[in-house]
């Protein structure tokens, strides 16, 4: 339902992406959100609205759901500058384990979370984090259904967009075409 929304809000054309979730998933060790695997294979990774980045797949490594998340680990787990992580309190997610996965981030630096946690998959709440840096907040909701009230709720502060007015609009990550193959 909320997936849906947010096609008809773009205006999107589903890519009709085709991924191997069970390679992606077993590197991570957890299955991912059903909607958000949706998500993924309608649009691949980019930018709704000129502001909200989509991690998924993406022909670069920019909006790359996987490249981003081992990047976020290998720089958690660095134990160079002690055990300070860029998510504090939390820590990257690491497979069997529990942490943060970012699946998306603001221009603004805002960043979307899910809470994975090893023991008890099929859980996925939302945190995310305003560009200053502060507390947490937790949601409890699908993550298409964030990103929907994100793009299309005025009132849904701190990190609703709808009241700039930035339009409804989805542009892939990588500018070309996907080739339709497996990731």
């Amino acid at each position: 339902m909320w997936v849906q929304r947010v096609i008809e809000l773009t205006g999107w054309e589903p890519l009709g992406i085709s991924v191997d979730w069970a390679a992606i998933e077993g590197e991570l060790g957890v299955p991912l959100p059903a909607d958000y695997k949706e998500l993924y294979e309608a649009f691949g990774g980019g930018v709704f609205s000129d502001s909200v980045y989509f991690l998924a797949r993406d022909e670069g490594v920019s909006f790359d759901f996987l490249t981003q998340w081992r990047v976020a680990l290998s720089v958690d787990q660095d134990g160079k500058y002690g055990d300070v992580s860029a998510v504090d309190p939390y820590v990257i997610y690491a497979p069997g384990g529990e942490g943060l996965v970012e699946w998306g981030a603001t221009e603004w630096a805002d960043q979307y979370c899910w809470l994975l946690d090893a023991a008890r998959p099929g859980k996925y709440p939302i945190l995310a984090r305003s560009d200053d840096g502060g507390p947490w907040d937790r949601y409890d909701m699908s993550t298409s259904e964030f990103l929907y009230r994100v793009l299309a709720d005025a009132d849904f502060q701190p990190f609703g967009i709808a009241q700039y007015d930035l339009g409804m609009t989805f542009e892939p990550g990588s500018g070309a075409p996907f080739d339709g193959q497996p990731v």
